[in-house]
């Protein structure tokens, strides 16, 4: 069996902390990504980074302002980076060390609940599913033993947020709540 691509994830130029800490949370929880320091790269820099890393995704997070930002996905081809939608606009960012977790294993599935999701949760987990190289899961099916689930559901307020379950410690971390999406 070939082994599976690797994504490469960065940040933006210039990130804050809680940015790096947020892609260190991400790379340790999300199958195969390997984190990269971007430093002065140029977007082309990262594409010819992610190459010679063997990755043929790439990730990017950009900082916002008061603690937003954007999740950004792209496909490196022969002309650099291409994106790929959705382009995530986060309205807040639980790092893992604030939920007083420890770190989870790699996802191993996307789970979404059937009682609450939405033609917006559906599209978002079809998308994060194809890009990341994990199967969704209905919330009925029993947990791998062990393993750590991203799960893609809405809020009190109708807002979609993603966090990682382990089946053995709960919330792993981090936690996302997304405000928009751009198709």
């Amino acid at each position: 069996m070939a082994e599976p691509k690797k994504i490469l994830l960065t940040t933006s130029r210039e990130p804050t902390a809680k940015i790096r800490t947020f892609c260190n949370d991400l790379a340790q929880v999300m199958p195969n990504v390997m984190r990269v320091n971007r430093g002065k790269m140029s977007t082309d820099e990262v594409a010819e980074k992610a190459l010679e890393l063997d990755a043929m995704k790439v990730v990017i997070v950009d900082r916002g302002h008061a603690g937003s930002g954007t999740i950004k996905f792209f496909k490196v081809d022969e002309s650099g980076l291409v994106s790929i939608p959705p382009i995530i606009h986060v309205s807040s960012i639980t790092l893992t060390r604030e939920l007083g977790a420890s770190r989870g294993k790699p996802a191993v599935s996307l789970v979404t609940s059937p009682s609450e999701t939405s033609k917006e949760i559906s599209r978002l987990a079809g998308a994060l599913s194809k890009f990341f190289n994990i199967p969704i899961l209905l919330t009925s099916k029993p947990f791998e033993v062990g393993s750590t689930v991203m799960t893609v559901s809405c809020d009190k307020t109708d807002r979609i947020v993603a966090t990682f379950v382990s089946e053995s410690s709960g919330e792993v971390g981090p936690r996302i709540v997304v405000s928009s999406m751009e198709w």
